[in-house]
C-alpha cells in the first residue's frame, strides 16, 4: 500500500522512469513520465521486443514489479532473446497468452457469437486477471496487432484499448504497447489515446547494413528531443544515438593556437590553427593531406594532449607505417593512449553512431584534436548528399563549442590542373581551408600548400612547396619565382632551388 502511494506521488511530481537505454533516455530528456501508456510502433525486426525487455529489466533493477504479456511470441522465445543479449531474467514475469489447442479445434468455433469476439473477451479478461495477480509497476503488452485482428473493426479496438487504459491508470502502472504495423493502413486512432508514441524504422540500403532510426512523435505534456535518432541492435540490447544539438554545448573557452611543430607551416597559417575551429584540408589523392594532419596530431600528443583520429579508407597498419617513414612516432603515442585511432566502416555505421563516437572521444577521452579522414568516407555513410551539410554542421559546431581543433580531409577528383571536382561543397562550414596541389616543374611533379581561408586571424597569402620524406615533412619558402602554381603548370620566372635548400635554412 505504501508503495502504491509513493507511485501516485511520483506521477504527480512528474517522475521519470529510465528506459534501460541511455540514448533513449537522453532523447526523452530523462526517461518516460511514469504512470502512463506508451506506444512503440515498428516493422517486424525493428527491435521493439528487445527495447521493451530492457525497459522491464531496468524496472527489476529498481526493485519494481514487472510483467510481460505476450500474445504473439512464446515465453521461451522471449527468454532466448534475453540470453542472446545477456539480460538477466530473474524477476522478469512473462505471461504467455497464445491460442490453446482447445481453441483451434473446429467444434470450439461454433457459437452464437463470432469466434473472434468470444476470444477477444476471453483474452481481455485473462489480461486483467494476470495484472491483478502480479500488480506490476511496469507492463508490456506485445503485440496489439493480435487484439486489432480480434476486434474486427477500429471502433471496438479503440474501446478495448480505452478500457484497458482506464483500468491500468488506477493501478499507477506504466505501460508499453507494442504494435508491429502489419496492416497497410496507418491507424492513428490509437495515437490520440496513448500518452506517447515512438516510431521505430528499419530502412534497407542498396549496400551494407540496414539503417535503423526512431522518432518520438508524441510525448504529452513533456519536452523531448524531436527529429530522427539513429539506433542499432547490438549484443547487450538496443543502443540509441540521440541527434546531436550543438547549441546545448555552448560555453566559454580560452582561445589559443595549436602549432604543427614545423616553423614554415606555422608561419604559413599565421602561427598555428586555433582551438575551437575546424580546418578543411583539400586536394587530390596522394598530395599529403593526411600526412599534414598527422603532423598536427603528433605535435599535440608530444605536448601531452589527447587526440583522436577517425579513418575511413586507410588501414591501421598502413597509416602507422606511413607516419613512421616520415619521422612521426604515432605508434608509441597510440600505445601510451595519447592518440586513439578508430577504423570506421561506412557500410556498417550510421551517421548518428559516428557522431556518438566522436562525441565520446571528446567527453570521455578528453580529445583536444580530432581528425576525420576523410569526408569522402563520411559521405558514403549518408543515405544521400542532401543532409550531409546539416549533419556535418552540427558535428563541427559541437566540436568548436568544446574547444577542439578539428581537421577534416576532403579528397578532390583529379591530379594536375585547376579543374578539380569536389564531391560536395562544405567549404563554407570550415573556419580554415588548407589547399594542396600538384604542380609540374623541371621535369618533376611537386606539391604545393597554401591557406586560402582563416576566420580567426591573419595568415600568409603565399604558396609554399611541400615535400614528403624521406624522413620528415619539409615546407619551403614562398614560391615567388613561379606564377600559376595552382593551375598545375606554372610559369618559371627565375632560378629555382630544390626544397632541401629552401627549407629550414639548409
Amino acid at each position: 500500500m505504501a508503495k502504491q502511494q509513493n507511485l501516485h506521488a511520483n506521477v504527480s511530481n512528474g517522475n521519470r522512469l529510465r528506459s534501460g537505454c541511455a540514448g533513449l533516455d537522453d532523447a526523452l530528456l530523462g526517461g518516460f513520465p511514469s504512470g502512463h501508456f506508451y506506444l512503440f510502433e515498428g516493422d517486424p525486426g525493428a527491435g521493439k521486443t528487445t527495447l521493451a525487455l530492457q525497459f522491464l529489466i531496468e524496472g527489476v533493477k529498481s526493485g519494481e514489479k514487472v510483467l510481460y504479456i505476450t500474445l504473439s511470441e512464446s515465453r521461451e522465445d522471449l527468454l532466448a532473446v534475453c540470453r542472446s543479449h545477456g539480460f538477466p531474467s530473474d524477476g522478469l514475469e512473462i505471461f504467455e497468452l497464445l491460442p490453446s489447442e482447445e481453441d483451434l479445434r473446429p467444434e470450439s468455433q461454433y457459437t452464437v457469437f463470432h469466434p473472434a469476439e468470444v476470444e477477444l473477451n476471453d483474452r481481455m479478461k485473462t489480461i486483467v486477471k494476470e495484472v491483478e495477480r502480479v500488480k506490476p509497476d511496469r507492463l508490456v503488452v506485445d503485440a496489439l496487432s493480435e487484439l486489432r485482428m480480434l476486434s474486427r473493426d477500429s471502433l471496438k479496438y479503440r474501446r478495448q484499448i480505452l478500457s484497458m487504459k482506464d483500468y491500468l491508470t488506477d493501478k499507477t502502472c506504466t505501460v508499453l504497447l507494442l504494435d508491429d504495423r502489419t496492416t497497410r493502413d496507418d491507424d492513428l486512432q490509437l495515437h490520440s489515446v496513448v500518452h506517447g508514441v515512438i516510431v521505430m524504422e528499419k530502412i534497407s540500403r542498396d549496400y551494407g547494413d540496414a539503417r535503423r532510426r526512431l522518432e518520438i512523435t508524441k510525448l504529452r505534456g513533456s519536452r523531448y528531443r524531436a527529429g530522427y535518432h539513429d539506433y542499432a541492435i547490438k549484443t547487450g540490447g538496443v543502443v540509441v544515438f540521440p541527434r546531436l544539438v550543438a547549441a546545448q554545448y555552448r560555453g566559454d573557452m580560452k582561445s589559443s593556437s595549436v602549432p604543427s611543430g614545423i616553423r614554415e607551416l606555422d608561419t604559413l597559417v599565421g602561427g598555428g590553427l586555433d582551438r575551437g575551429t575546424s580546418t578543411l584540408l583539400m586536394g587530390p589523392a596522394g598530395c599529403g593531406k593526411t600526412t599534414v594532419s598527422m603532423q598536427w596530431v603528433t605535435a599535440a600528443a608530444e605536448r601531452g594532449e589527447n587526440c583522436a583520429i577517425f579513418i575511413f579508407e586507410e588501414g591501421m597498419h598502413t597509416f602507422l607505417t606511413r607516419a613512421a617513414g616520415l619521422g612521426m612516432d604515432l605508434h608509441s603515442q597510440v600505445q601510451s593512449g595519447r592518440i586513439r585511432i578508430e577504423q570506421v566502416d561506412p557500410a556498417e555505421m550510421t551517421p548518428g553512431e559516428f557522431t556518438q563516437r566522436v562525441k565520446a572521444s571528446v567527453e570521455e577521452y578528453q580529445s583536444r584534436v580530432v581528425v576525420i579522414d576523410s569526408l569522402n568516407g563520411y559521405l558514403q555513410s549518408m543515405p544521400g548528399e542532401t543532409y550531409l551539410a546539416s549533419h556535418l554542421h552540427e558535428l563541427l559546431a559541437y566540436l568548436n563549442n568544446r574547444g577542439v581543433l578539428t581537421i577534416v580531409i576532403l579528397a578532390q577528383a583529379g591530379t594536375i590542373g585547376s579543374a578539380m571536382q569536389t564531391p560536395v561543397d562544405i567549404s563554407y562550414l570550415a573556419d580554415n581551408i588548407l589547399l594542396l596541389r600538384y604542380f609540374e616543374t623541371q621535369g618533376e611533379v611537386r606539391q604545393a600548400i597554401s591557406i586560402i581561408k582563416k576566420r580567426s586571424g591573419a595568415h600568409e597569402r603565399t604558396i609554399r612547396e611541400l615535400a614528403l620524406g624521406p624522413d620528415r615533412i619539409r615546407v619551403g619558402k614562398p614560391l615567388k619565382e613561379f606564377h600559376g602554381v595552382l593551375t598545375g603548370i606554372p610559369t618559371y620566372l627565375g632560378s629555382s632551388k630544390p626544397i632541401t635548400e629552401n627549407a629550414d635554412g639548409d
